[in-house]
């Protein structure tokens, strides 16, 4: 029998490259039929060359050839690396390995996994009926705190970080207590700021067109703490970052003093009206080296208001 052998990590990196800079939807899923077909996923090699999360950026395509490609990659990988370390614990727990065991010497102490890791539990099943998950499709209990706000903070985050997630549940509600956690001890309590912060928090992990950085999340890559201090403009989507970098480009382009260009976005949320009908540009408003400042106008009730 001749065995197959899987693409290795010089030649999935190559094809990675080739998937950013790939001008076409043809060449993103001729590379993409290539990872799916060649790619003998581990969780060693999926570490390694971080390809996960690579593929897991065109998610939200506008192209949905694309998009069902992607979301069947990443379904295939994870249900077989889970099918590789059930195998593995299975074949460690028999007869032979225990009596191995009996005969080596005793193994080190396992030491508990650094304060705030969240431990991956196994998958859950989505609703059948393709609805999004939230916390009354998980049967998930949110009533933690004696403060009503704060406990409704963690279920909001929950919603949030659930709805497309195939994680178990578990995960996800220690991803959101710790997020509300966080920002309660950075905003010292349930105050006005705190709520602010919670706001903008849930709106970007919401976002339809941003399930990268739900992903992300869930998965530990991105911690509490760090998203608590991230942009709205480093929590944006890949498709919005490249728009406000084109964007970026055509403001240094003209002359100083002239009528910044403007783009109108649905990526903006107005705080007043809740539209998402959303004009904005940018500008240097501070020294060279920091980011440009994003000024937003509500193209619906006129709200005005600008972050960096």
């Amino acid at each position: 029998m001749v065995e197959t052998r899987g693409l290795d990590v010089k030649e999935i990196k190559s094809l990675m490259s080739g998937l950013e800079k790939a001008s076409t939807p043809q060449i993103t899923i001729d590379i993409l039929e290539q990872l799916k077909q060649g790619v003998i996923p581990t969780e060693k090699l999926l570490r390694e060359t971080k390809l996960g999360i690579a593929v897991n950026k065109l998610r939200s395509h506008s192209e949905k050839k694309i998009s069902e490609l992607v979301k069947s990659m990443i379904k295939k990988w994870k249900d077989e690396v889970t099918a590789q370390k059930a195998s593995s614990h299975l074949h460690s727990s028999t007869p032979a390995s225990a009596a191995a065991k009996k005969l080596s010497p005793d193994p080190a102490p396992l030491s508990a996994p650094p304060a705030g890791t969240i431990v991956p539990k196994p998958k859950v099943q989505r609703p059948p009926n393709g609805a999004p998950r939230d916390v009354k499709t998980d049967g998930v209990k949110t009533d933690i705190y004696d403060d009503r706000v704060r406990n409704s903070c963690v279920t909001v985050t929950y919603n949030a970080l659930a709805s497309d997630s195939d994680a178990h549940s578990d995960t996800i509600l220690e991803c959101s207590k710790q997020i509300e956690r966080i920002v309660f001890q950075n905003e010292k309590g349930a105050t006005p700021a705190y709520r602010t912060k919670m706001r903008s928090l849930y709106l970007n992990l919401k976002d339809s067109k941003n399930p990268n950085l739900r992903y992300r999340v869930v998965a530990g890559e991105i911690s509490a703490e760090r998203l608590y201090r991230m942009s709205p403009q480093e929590m944006a989507s890949e498709e919005l970052k490249n728009e406000i970098k084109r964007l970026e480009e055509k403001n240094l382009f003209n002359a100083q003093g002239a009528k910044e260009q403007r783009a109108v976005t649905d990526r903006f949320t107005c705080g007043k009206c809740k539209q998402k009908r959303v004009s904005y540009y940018q500008m240097q408003t501070r020294s060279a080296d920091e980011p440009l400042t994003t000024f937003c106008t509500c193209e619906n009730c006129g709200n005005r208001w600008k972050f960096s």
